[in-house]
């Protein structure tokens, strides 16, 4: 009566895992003194445990109250959740992929600044910078370093704010630089009326060296084709002014590209 009573309470669990049983062959039919039978399948006949031995190749039995079936069912469970997850993992990857492959499929060969929003391909123009200093202002030339006076100036856009709007607190952007420069994602200082200031920039006498200042953002960066990234935020930005930067060091050669973060 006994050895009913535990069939019966643990034969539901049994057959609902006999498909997963045989899926995730072999498997472990533990015993209650600490060892383990290793199966392809088992079932729960009455007082006994009827399994299929994979080391002898042969249908075996053992009576139930030796049998730890509630390790082997949570196990079984176990396993079958975790496979339930690397599916649905796996599921979400090539969904990203085949998505991330279509937008790299919109991106234009020329250099600049994109973004794509459902299926819809959206290109940022350029912006024009000048550098001021001294009330001076001199516009950047997009691919030549504009000379460099001893002193500070800084280096800013047209307005105090952009015409270019992007929605959300992470905009996601593709990116394709016209060298080998390196690119950043910056926040524009609107406490100068009437512009927005990139850069801050520091020329020493003499030596002429530049130093460069300006608020970066830090970015995920992913290349996703030849000389074509894909950037975003690591962390949520606050709304405000920012851009696209590309830049060496020291030369004074920075390019921008303008958005404004609703």
């Amino acid at each position: 009566m006994r050895y009913h009573l535990i069939a019966m309470r643990f034969r539901w669990l049994a057959f609902g895992f006999a498909a997963v049983a045989l899926a995730l062959a072999p498997i472990k039919l533990y015993l209650k003194d600490g060892t383990y039978q290793t199966v392809s399948e088992y079932k729960v006949l009455e007082d006994r445990v009827r399994y299929y031995s994979i080391e002898r190749s042969d249908w075996e039995e053992i009576p139930l109250d030796m049998v730890d079936l509630k390790r082997t069912v949570n196990e079984l469970k176990a396993k079958e959740e975790e496979n339930k997850k690397e599916a649905a993992a796996t599921a979400a990857e090539e969904t990203f992929e085949r998505e991330l492959k279509r937008e790299v499929a919109l991106i234009p060969g020329d250099p600049g600044l994109y973004a794509v929003n459902n299926n819809q391909l959206r290109t940022f123009k350029q912006a024009e910078s000048k550098l001021t200093s001294n009330k001076r202002r001199t516009v950047l030339k997009i691919l030549s370093p504009v000379p460099l006076v001893a002193g500070k100036s800084t280096l800013e856009l047209d307005g105090e704010h952009s015409p270019q709007e992007v929605d959300g607190p992470r905009p996601t952007f593709y990116f394709r630089p016209n060298e080998e420069e390196r690119f950043a994602m910056v926040r524009c200082s609107t406490k100068k009326k009437g512009v927005r200031i990139l850069e801050t920039w520091y020329v020493i006498p003499v030596s002429k060296e530049l130093q460069q200042e300006r608020e970066e953002v830090e970015l995920f960066q992913q290349q996703v084709g030849r000389d074509l990234y894909k950037i975003w935020p690591v962390k949520e930005v606050e709304p405000g002014e920012y851009a696209i930067i590309q830049f060496t060091e020291g030369k004074g050669n920075t390019q921008a590209w303008d958005f404004r973060v609703k």
